[in-house]
């Protein structure tokens, strides 16, 4: 009897014992979770935070960009061309804003010198660029200028010199042979860049090449000018001249009759250098639209037009 009361009095205190141990572990696991899940909260919360914290920054870098005004003073030569790649750019860089001004080299070189806001220049003709070159020969840049940023300079496009008429062609011109001769015994009406436009200044050399006089040819009244290579087509294509000088690529755009090309030997090679100005307010982003005009993309519609790359 006294086996059996103890035996159940064991068996008493062992379920009691395993009771208390189960109470005590299913606590502790209660204790446990709470930490996991403030932690949890924290991270998120954290994150939350940075997230709020970088949003503002990237969106004033994003309203910054759209700010961006690139102003390109370019050779009137290149009118219809930047016009066409400007609108191909608002898809390469959105932020940017294109703003030209077409002339002539020689007044573009005029306005920079005297202040005008300018990032990017892109001339007609060395002598222009080489005027506002510090590193340029001191005969070519006589006043000291110092605009142009060498190491962004660089030389990307050859025109071609053209002898152009309109569709009735009265005069029968097929040839600068044609028009040197017609010059002569004054039977026709040229037109011309004036001396500080390039297309001018390449027309000076056509008229030497050929030994002709042109203040005398001026004087007899034979040869008409103009300020810039636009105002020279204008005059062909409304036929008050027989005849004008101007560039290939204005003659494509203006749908004008080319009857003949000037050689390298008779005027040189027209090539058209571009750069950056060390007073430019967007010097990286004039660098980028530089280093884009100089694409396949690009050459594509230069080359559309008469334009070729220089080699």
């Amino acid at each position: 009897m006294q086996k059996k009361l103890l035996a159940s009095l064991l068996a008493c205190a062992l379920a009691f014992s395993l009771a208390a141990c189960g109470a005590s572990g299913s606590t502790s696991g209660t204790e446990d979770a709470a930490p996991a899940e403030e932690t949890e909260a924290a991270d998120t919360a954290g994150e939350e935070e940075t997230a709020q914290a970088e949003e503002p920054a990237a969106q004033e870098t994003e309203d910054s960009a759209e700010n961006v005004e690139l102003v390109v003073f370019a050779a009137a030569s290149m009118t219809e061309t930047l016009t066409e790649i400007s609108e191909m750019y608002a898809s390469v860089a959105p932020n940017v804003t294109l703003t030209f001004n077409f002339d002539s080299s020689g007044t573009l070189k005029t306005q920079i010198q005297e202040g005008a806001d300018c990032d990017l220049f892109i001339s007609a003709g060395q002598k222009q660029m080489n005027q506002l070159d510090i590193n340029a020969d001191p005969e070519v840049n006589t006043e000291g200028l110092d605009f142009v940023d060498e190491a962004s300079r660089v030389d990307i496009l050859e025109n071609k010199v053209t002898l152009c008429v309109n569709d009735d062609n009265t005069a029968g011109l097929e040839s600068f042979d044609n028009m040197a001769a017609a010059l002569q015994d004054g039977s026709i009406l040229m037109a011309m860049g004036n001396s500080d436009v390039p297309v001018g200044q390449y027309t000076q050399k056509i008229l030497a090449y050929y030994e002709l006089d042109e203040e005398e040819l001026a004087g007899s009244g034979v040869i008409s000018y103009g300020s810039n290579v636009k105002e020279v087509t204008t005059q062909i294509k409304e036929g008050s001249v027989d005849c004008g000088v101007i560039y290939c690529t204005d003659a494509y755009s203006d749908e004008l009759n080319i009857v003949d090309y000037a050689t390298a030997e008779m005027c040189g090679q027209v090539i058209y250098p571009a750069a950056v100005l060390k007073t430019a307010a967007h010097p990286a982003e004039a660098q980028a639209f530089l280093d884009y005009l100089q694409t396949d993309e690009c050459m594509a519609v230069f080359e559309a037009v008469g334009f070729s790359g220089v080699e």
